[in-house]
């Protein structure tokens, strides 16, 4: 492997990691400035049904904002990273686990999505970016009404 191809790997890696620190700290300028291209093929139809869309970044992060305000903490965790890179293109499939938290009279404070992501990037000029989103269910946990 080519120094050149660890270094776009390295930055690819980094632009997936910010899509899920900057969700966590609900930084959405971040993740509009440095994460998504303007408009993303976004499916997230194993949680919500329907069917994949071509959405406005803006429109994501907005509904990101309006779900997650109730959370008191929301925790991404990813790993076992695979990523493909074909010139000015690149697919990176990975685990993720989502915790959200909120203190809830039942005792029953957290709720946890287990998945995998297949990310889609494209090199611009300013870096990569993430133009198609998929996140595709395996279980969720805990209180599934917590918000």
């Amino acid at each position: 492997m080519s120094l050149e191809l660890l270094i776009e790997k390295d930055e690819i890696l980094s632009v997936v990691n910010k899509l899920f620190v900057y969700t966590d700290t609900r930084n959405w300028q971040g993740i509009l400035n440095e994460v998504f291209t303007k408009d993303v093929l976004f499916d997230m139809t194993s949680l919500a049904g329907g069917e994949p869309a071509m959405l406005p970044s803006t429109a994501i992060t907005a509904a990101w904002d309006e779900g997650l305000k109730p959370l008191e903490h929301v925790h991404h965790q990813t790993g076992n990273f695979n990523v493909a890179v074909t010139g000015e293109a690149a697919v990176v499939n990975c685990y993720g686990i989502a915790y959200h938290y909120r203190q809830h009279p039942s005792g029953n404070n957290t709720r946890v999505f287990v998945g995998s992501y297949i990310l889609k990037l494209i090199k611009l000029s300013q870096g990569w970016r993430i133009n198609a989103f998929t996140f595709s269910k395996k279980f969720i946990d805990g209180n599934v009404d917590l918000a």
